[in-house]
């Protein structure tokens, strides 16, 4: 946890700046439903609100069928319930949208950069790879991020605050562990009331004039395997006997391992990775599930 500990609170070196606001992008998916149809148009719109309803394409009965994970086991509940601490993806999971799209879309190379996380999330591709090559596509500079950041504020994926403050309530750790960027993150979690220092993810770093350079390579969320090693570090160092790890993607999945998380839930509300969701302990497409079986 040390090591750990240390790549987050490690400076930068003093040619690089980094940008922390109170605010963060996302898209408001609005869809409409067409009788006699089994499929939604999803359309984007922006508006105020911090929580919005996400939408995600209807699945057909004969589909969802062979998925048995859909309702926890004995075992899995009692996992879920005992649990010290739970840890969230952020893109996709606790917010609608992909933070990277996003802000691709905003310089312009939105389409190309989707399809790179289409294949990250998936786990076809190195997540170090991917990451790479989707920043290349597009070079933000601070300026476009700053710019990004004050248009387009956060959007929560629905009953996710609820959730949030349930488990505080009931004295359980929440943290953030993500392979998008801080600066982003951060504004989430004032949201939400998250600590800060409760965040694992990437950093966007630039040079003396705003020019884009990079990301911070010593976070361990930047690599294929990274949130796996976060959670181990965490687990570690604080001592956890039960902890959960919940998100949409291959990376979150691979947090389930000895010395990591016990559980893993993946959440389908925005985005249905189906060989990933096949592997989930227990699949969920709203949050509601996961507060009632609190109660």
């Amino acid at each position: 946890m040390d090591s750990l500990l240390s790549a987050r609170i490690k400076p930068l070196p003093t040619h690089c700046r980094q940008i922390h606001s109170t605010i963060r992008p996302t898209l408001l998916l609005q869809f409409s439903r067409r009788l006699g149809k089994s499929q939604m148009e999803m359309g984007r719109c922006r508006t105020s609100f911090n929580s919005i309803a996400a939408s995600v394409q209807p699945i057909e009965g004969s589909a969802l069928s062979q998925f048995n994970n859909t309702l926890p086991s004995k075992e899995v509940l009692e996992l879920w319930k005992s649990a010290n601490a739970v840890c969230f993806d952020v893109d996709s999971t606790v917010c609608v949208d992909e933070g990277i799209d996003e802000l691709a879309d905003f310089c312009g190379a939105g389409e190309a950069v989707a399809e790179w996380t289409a294949r990250a999330m998936g786990g076809s591709v190195p997540f170090e790879v991917a990451l790479a090559a989707r920043l290349s596509l597009f070079n933000p500079s601070l300026s476009q991020l700053e710019e990004f950041l004050a248009k387009r504020p956060p959007r929560l994926s629905p009953g996710i605050d609820e959730l949030v403050k349930k488990l505080k309530a009931n004295n359980i750790d929440v943290y953030l562990i993500s392979g998008g960027f801080r600066q982003m993150i951060n504004p989430v979690a004032s949201i939400l009331g998250i600590p800060h220092e409760n965040i694992f993810a990437n950093q966007l770093l630039f040079g003396s004039k705003g020019e884009f350079i990079g990301f911070d390579e010593n976070e361990p969320t930047s690599r294929s395997g990274g949130k796996a090693t976060a959670v181990q570090q965490l687990r570690k160092a604080r001592g956890y006997k039960t902890l959960v790890m919940t998100g949409d993607g291959a990376t979150d999945l691979e947090a389930r391992k000895p010395g990591g998380a016990d559980l893993f839930i993946c959440y389908a509300g925005v985005q249905h990775r189906e060989n990933v969701a096949a592997k989930a302990d227990w699949l969920v497409f709203n949050f509601v599930d996961l507060i009632n079986s609190l109660e």
